[in-house]
């Protein structure tokens, strides 16, 4: 499920990862894949800023700010049932 598109605070780089697949295995969304021995970013907008992939990733190569997007008011709001805001 895409929440918004181009709100997400989710960055990855290539050149501090080392393509060890943690971020695939915990993210709930599957946001990353590994495909040809490299891990990317398959659809940057299925990101719900959990912030998973950041805490798990032990070479400091993913960073989001977990809880704080557009995505993450949408879903406080729905399951709270108060007006969802995003700064």
């Amino acid at each position: 499920m895409k929440y918004l598109r181009n709100v997400v605070t989710l960055r990855h780089d290539e050149e501090k990862c080392t393509n060890c697949g943690m971020c695939v295995i915990v993210c709930p969304q599957r946001v990353f894949a590994e495909s040809g021995g490299k891990v990317k970013i398959t659809e940057r907008d299925l990101c719900m800023e959990c912030g998973a992939c950041a805490r798990n990733c032990p070479f400091g190569a993913i960073e989001v700010k977990k809880g704080v997007g557009c995505a993450a008011a949408i879903l406080k709001g729905l399951l709270t049932g108060s007006e969802p805001t995003c700064c």
